[in-house]
């Protein structure tokens, strides 16, 4: 099984596309989706969802997976849940660089704060962490200088912030999940 987390543009049709691409990885790929608008409502909405989930699956090696704010979550989330992680262009800082596009920014530093200390260093090796040198929102090599100490980085030459297609990297998210 694969939980996949959507972005801030949850209505995206990129994200059915990606869906249908991880389904070469493991044919249930599940959408967790939450409102992107109000932070400390969305934490407890996906903490609840994915339990929700991992009672109705029997997948021994269940991922989740999340793009931009949805590897926001998915790295929090799968720590607290022990799954291994995948992370595509993540924004790890939507207080910052979401200002004026959702309510209460200030939630995702108090979420922060509030995270257990050193949880990367807690959670290393547990995240695959793929980022596009074509990033066109996220300065994604200050993401590779914060993450490269904790997880593995895979560079993308040829995707933008969107990453229409997963393809080349299937093989190794799927490595990824089952070891």
């Amino acid at each position: 099984m694969i939980l996949y987390l959507h972005g801030f543009d949850a209505t995206s049709p990129g994200n059915h596309d990606k869906m249908r691409q991880l389904q070469f990885v493991d044919d249930d790929v599940r959408l967790v989706s939450y409102s992107t608008l109000h932070p400390r409502h969305d934490m407890q909405y996906l903490l609840n969802e994915v339990s929700k989930q991992l009672k109705l699956t029997d997948d021994d090696k269940p991922l989740i997976v999340g793009v931009g704010l949805g590897a926001y979550w998915a790295e929090r989330i799968g720590f607290l849940n022990q799954l291994p992680t995948v992370m595509i262009n993540p924004n790890l800082n939507p207080e910052d660089n979401m200002q004026g596009k959702i309510d209460r920014p200030e939630e995702y530093a108090d979420i922060a704060n509030k995270c257990v200390s050193q949880f990367r260093q807690k959670n290393r090796d547990n995240v695959l962490c793929i980022l596009a040198r074509n990033d066109q929102v996220n300065d994604n090599q200050v993401v590779a200088n914060l993450l490269d100490p904790y997880y593995q980085i895979i560079w993308d030459e040829e995707q933008d912030h969107k990453f229409a297609s997963l393809a080349q990297h299937l093989p190794q998210i799927k490595s990824f999940k089952n070891c």
